[in-house]
């Protein structure tokens, strides 16, 4: 009996970092599924932001333990005690050349998008393992496989993601608790400006050997509209969101956008050189661009 269709009873879901982009358009998409949705957020204002859109939300700083813990036990409470589904979509980008990225730079970046990643999801865990069931999906990106440059803090943070979910799904292996990882490309977001700020917070532009490279980094983490081709709207993650909540099957690794085939396809086939010779082409675009 206990393997009966589980997948159908995936109602009960929280969603990390909601404020906007991707986490917000989650927040819709699975409501309108006919999910019970909790939504975590860092600041007030966004918290009342959604709870005009009839959405149930809690504050939840991923850079900070207990507040994790206090906002697991509250989103546990506004779920009558039951969690089905976990989408860790809160995360940020520490753009840098890696040579000029201080230890707390690092630390700031493996805070938010691992460590209170993974606090959470443990967490979730211990809940599904009473229920016998649940499903784990993880925000990642086309940089937790392959790696671009100015972007080390953040390709090391969804590396290090994918370690820790690919573990976990070995580790979680005949328990009806699925881990799923969404590996986006360019999504439409706020993830720019959030960037940027970070940027101008941690890089110390006029003494780096990158200065040039940083002046044209400025104008495409300034600009407005998407900044690279194939970029796609959240939606596009969402519904990767929903087949691994939904599906009976629910599969490993999501691909979303042109560039994450590509890449994931390039790996595969190209030697590592000549990998590293694209991916260097493509840094050069964006310098132009």
């Amino acid at each position: 009996m206990k393997k009966q269709s589980h997948h159908s009873k995936v109602r009960n879901v929280l969603v990390t970092g909601c404020s906007s982009g991707i986490g917000l358009r989650a927040t819709d998409m699975l409501q309108a599924h006919g999910f019970n949705v909790v939504a975590t957020v860092r600041k007030p204002e966004d918290m009342q932001m959604l709870e005009k859109r009839n959405v149930k939300v809690i504050l939840m700083d991923l850079a900070d333990e207990n507040s994790i813990n206090l906002g697991f036990e509250q989103a546990l409470s506004l779920l009558n005690g039951r969690l089905d589904g976990l989408f860790n979509n809160a995360a940020f980008g520490q753009p840098g050349a890696v040579e000029d990225l201080s230890r707390q730079a690092l630390r700031e970046q493996f805070e938010t998008n691992v460590f209170g990643t993974q606090q959470l999801t443990n967490l979730a865990i211990a809940q599904m393992r009473k229920q016998g069931f649940g499903r784990i999906v993880y925000n990642s990106s086309v940089l937790g496989f392959v790696s671009m440059a100015y972007r080390g803090a953040y390709n090391a943070s969804k590396y290090a993601i994918e370690g820790l979910a690919d573990t976990l799904r070995l580790e979680l292996a005949g328990t009806d608790i699925f881990v799923s990882l969404i590996e986006p490309g360019p999504i439409t977001s706020r993830f720019r400006a959030n960037a940027f700020a970070r940027y101008e917070k941690h890089i110390d532009i006029n003494n780096s050997a990158h200065f040039e490279t940083y002046e044209a980094m400025e104008a495409r983490l300034q600009k407005e509209g998407p900044a690279a081709p194939f970029t796609l709207p959240p939606d596009a993650v969402v519904a990767k969101c929903l087949h691994a909540f939904e599906s009976k099957r629910p599969k490993i690794r999501y691909y979303v956008t042109f560039p994450t085939y590509l890449f994931a396809t390039l790996k595969r086939l190209l030697p590592q050189a000549a990998l590293d010779w694209f991916l260097r082409k493509v840094s050069d675009n964006e310098k132009r661009g």
